[in-house]
């Protein structure tokens, strides 16, 4: 069976994913333009990430490292953003610094600092805080009441630039309410200056017209783009 013949339909499933995205921040008074889609490829084919990118995505996000670098060297011909969006081992932190232009999961002062030492002497790399906003013990990221101390941390290291919050909720949660809670702790973490604090990193397929009318500036897609993971 060859992959054309079980292929989901790419730009199908992007028109109705954008459709949903247009009519969430509508629905809010917000231009749509104001959301950034992110399309989750974990342990997806490289076609499929052609496929995508011919269809108008430039944003996509890997959570291992080990599947996304072939697949980034696969596209280095296609102008795309790449986002880490994964748990981050030490001994991985070189290779996201060099491959990736955004990493949303910083949750730990040692991963700060060595994405930044490790990070091309040309290049800041775009982060975000990973905020546990659901108290999960199965979540990684940072409690809410420590979230200051990390971005301190950040805040001080030259080549990374620290852009918000991420969170990934707890499957029990109520996605309105944890995602209006991470929304007030940005707006309070928040600094004036422009383009250095304006991410928010949160929903998924299953609920992010409720990220969206929190606040959400990025969105993480994958089921509703690529289907199940392969």
């Amino acid at each position: 069976m060859t992959l054309q013949s079980i292929s989901p339909d790419i730009a199908g499933n992007l028109d109705q994913v954008r459709t949903r995205i247009d009519q969430a921040a509508r629905a809010c008074g917000r231009d749509p333009a104001s959301v950034r889609l992110i399309a989750v490829s974990k342990t997806q084919p490289t076609e499929l990430l052609r496929q995508a990118a011919a269809a108008g995505q430039r944003d996509f996000g890997e959570n291992y490292l080990q599947d996304a670098l072939p697949k980034i060297e696969a596209l280095a011909d296609l102008d795309l953003t790449w986002h880490f969006i994964g748990a981050i081992q030490s001994n991985k932190t070189r290779a996201i610094a060099e491959h990736f232009q955004w990493v949303h999961t910083v949750a730990r002062p040692k991963i700060a600092e060595r994405l930044a030492a490790q990070c091309p002497d040309d290049k800041v790399l775009n982060v975000t805080v990973q905020v546990n906003i659901d108290d999960d013990p199965d979540k990684n990221g940072v409690e809410p009441a420590d979230a200051t101390t990390l971005l301190k941390v950040i805040r001080g290291l030259p080549a990374l630039r620290c852009r918000g919050l991420m969170t990934i909720l707890s499957r029990s949660s109520d996605p309105a309410e944890s995602y209006r809670r991470l929304a007030a702790l940005f707006a309070e973490l928040g600094e004036p200056e422009p383009g250095k604090w304006d991410t928010l990193s949160m929903g998924m397929t299953a609920d992010f017209e409720n990220a969206i009318a929190a606040g959400a500036t990025c969105v993480r897609v994958g089921t509703a783009i690529f289907g199940p993971r392969r």
